[in-house]
């Protein structure tokens, strides 16, 4: 039996004092804390103080985007995706975690090896060995505890990223059902002036025969029906491409995929209140990742200056070695040894200096991604305020605009009838009135947008 000898104490302190630095495990500082950010809204006049709940898009009043959301959750292969990261980041602080401990390995091996000297006789030997060994790195500076650290905040972050995808889904189909819905009531008004323009034109053809108007009246009115038909057709594109992209959010094929819905004017516009600026920093997932990134980031700083300092390893083996194939009974060899090592770089060409200012250097960007993403959150929140209360405004107004339009247009049809005014005026009112109708339609969407919009800026409830 064989023990190694032991490293000398003395020695091995030397080459620590040597190799000593300082390493920084401080936190990451936030380029931006709650005391930094802006005490209220500029968009204060929209402020409301509804709070904001998990489950927003149902306050939006539609039983059928409430099952088609809570469907895609289950069938987007998004969600999916963003679950097998979280479970691959997972697995990584398990692989991480795993060199805080020592590895412990059992080898066995048996053989014969037959010889034959120069003009001699064969002859062999038999060999059998089994051994177990162990060896444990000693984490004296932290580096392998920071590399953990490292991987558990990007964990962190992988699940926040799951929540923003989850928050991103939602907006989108809410976004794409909307849609759908809008071009279904544009379909549906451009219809409506399609019957009116061809009773104006029987009107105008009936005026013709009976030599009160002219053929360019009548050439006029069929040139408004042809342009009418002509938006119609692409209204109906645009309404099949949107229900087959709706389709693919919510995790389904466009084949057999179909929407009840039929109009926007009949939805909810939901309010919510926007809280306080400092609020985001809690309250979006996107912060909260860039800000577990940002502390992975300094963990590997310190995972990365740690690696210049001394390492120490242990190791340790015991076994049995037998002149005999696959047989310990028979007066097996007994060893054992214990040993310690300790490495310590001297020169690699600047490697290690290297990937420290690298590691540095990534840090440094992070605080200013993380600062950019906090000031594009705070420039979403005020920009869904201001087109929340702009579009509301404007609907109201189109609104009555559309009355006053229909008003026209029943007036300017029986002055025609009448012979007071010319097709001129007639043809005019009927466009006026169709422009009103379908940006009131668009500004309704815009405005149920503007929702949406306002519900991602603040998390959508996820903080």
């Amino acid at each position: 039996m064989m023990i190694a000898k032991p490293v000398s104490v003395v020695a091995v302190l030397a080459m620590l004092a040597l190799g000593a630095c300082a390493t920084s495990d401080d936190v990451p500082v936030k380029p931006l804390t709650a005391s930094d950010m802006p005490s209220a809204w500029a968009e204060s006049g929209a402020v409301d103080t509804v709070a904001l709940t998990r489950d927003w898009w149902r306050g939006f009043g539609s039983a059928e985007l409430s099952q088609l959301i809570d469907a895609a959750l289950v069938a987007s292969p998004d969600i999916g995706i963003a679950a097998e990261r979280v479970r691959q980041a997972e697995a990584q602080v398990r692989i991480t975690g795993a060199t805080l401990f020592p590895a412990l390995n059992f080898s066995a091996s048996t053989g014969r090896r037959e010889t034959r000297p120069d003009g001699g006789s064969w002859s062999g030997e038999n060999s059998s060995s089994a051994a177990l060994s162990a060896s444990y790195e000693v984490d004296l500076w932290g580096r392998i505890a920071s590399e953990v650290r490292s991987a558990e905040a990007s964990l962190r972050a992988t699940r926040f990223d799951q929540e923003t995808v989850r928050l991103t889904l939602v907006a989108g189909v809410a976004n794409g059902y909307f849609q759908l819905l809008s071009l279904r009531r544009r379909l549906a008004i451009a219809r409506e002036n399609q019957l009116i323009a061809e009773r104006v034109l029987n009107l105008v053809d009936a005026r013709e025969r009976n030599g009160a108007a002219s053929p360019l009246d009548v050439a006029r009115q069929q040139a408004g029906v042809f342009t009418l038909r002509a938006a119609i057709t692409a209204l109906e594109l645009q309404e099949r491409q949107t229900l087959y992209a709706l389709a693919i959010l919510a995790g389904r094929p466009p084949e057999g995929f179909a929407i009840a819905g039929s109009t926007v004017t009949t939805l909810a516009v939901p309010s919510v209140g926007p809280g306080l600026p400092a609020d985001l920093l809690v309250r979006r997932p996107d912060l909260a990742s860039a800000e577990a990134q940002l502390a992975a980031a300094n963990a590997n700083v310190a995972a990365a200056r740690a690696a210049l300092l001394p390492g120490i390893s242990l190791t340790g083996s015991a076994g049995l070695a037998s002149n005999v194939l696959v047989n310990f009974l028979n007066a097996p060899t007994a060893g054992l040894a214990l040993g310690a090592s300790l490495l310590q770089p001297i020169f690699d060409g600047g490697r290690l200096r290297g990937q420290v200012d690298v590691a540095t250097s990534q840090e440094r960007a992070l605080v200013e991604d993380y600062r950019k993403s906090i000031l594009a959150a705070l420039a979403d929140v005020e920009g869904a305020l201001a087109a929340g209360g702009s579009t509301a405004n404007q609907e109201i107004l189109l609104a009555q605009a559309v009355e006053q339009q229909r008003t026209a247009l029943r007036l300017a049809e029986i002055r025609y009838r009448e012979g007071i005014d010319d097709l001129l005026t007639l043809l005019d009112a009927q466009r006026t009135l169709f422009q009103a109708e379908d940006q009131l339609v668009q500004i309704r969407l815009s405005r149920l947008q503007a929702s949406i919009g306002l519900f991602k800026a603040l998390g959508g409830g996820w903080g």
